[in-house]
């Protein structure tokens, strides 16, 4: 039986076997960096839909969008930082309002889509520039209590499979 609430764990979420893994990133980032850059590259197709969307879908802070790998999972792109200043720019910074909206849009989406679980690593501190401090009680907030388990990646392993409380 899988293990509800939220889950500290060390490792690689590109390893994770959970059905979604979010991230965050700008509207309109480039993924040239951190996380958005190793699933840019695990996922190429991703990368290519993802600009995709940005040049005829709407893409604003607080939103997301998702895409479904060949394997059935998922990645969720959640909005937490401001777009580039110019095409092609580094993302702006994440702020913690970004974050809340973001987060509220993933737990629909989750209830919606009935996830079994969604893996994401401390949210918005690495690009995005907030405090995990500030970020946790925002994740704890709006996906604690989904009754699934969220497993986040919480020290970053390279090519380390984390001990995921999924049964």
């Amino acid at each position: 039986m899988a293990a509800a609430g939220i889950h500290e764990v060390a490792g690689d979420i590109l390893l994770s076997r959970t059905q979604v893994i979010a991230h965050g990133v700008s509207p309109h980032d480039n993924f040239g960096q951190g996380l958005a850059l190793a699933l840019r590259e695990a996922w190429p197709a991703l990368y290519k839909d993802f600009r995709h969307h940005a040049q005829v879908g709407d893409q604003q802070p607080g939103g997301l969008w998702t895409w479904a790998a060949a394997d059935g999972r998922r990645i969720v792109c959640l909005f937490t930082q401001e777009p580039p200043q110019s095409k092609g720019g580094r993302p702006g910074r994440a702020t913690l309002q970004h974050v809340g909206h973001a987060l509220r849009a993933l737990r629909r989406l989750a209830e919606a889509e009935r996830f079994s679980s969604i893996a994401l690593p401390r949210l918005a501190t690495g690009v995005g520039e907030l405090d995990w401090q500030d970020v946790a009680p925002l994740v704890r907030q709006h996906l604690g209590d989904l009754g699934i388990p969220v497993v986040v990646y919480a020290t970053y392993r390279p090519g380390v499979a984390a001990e995921e409380p999924l049964g």
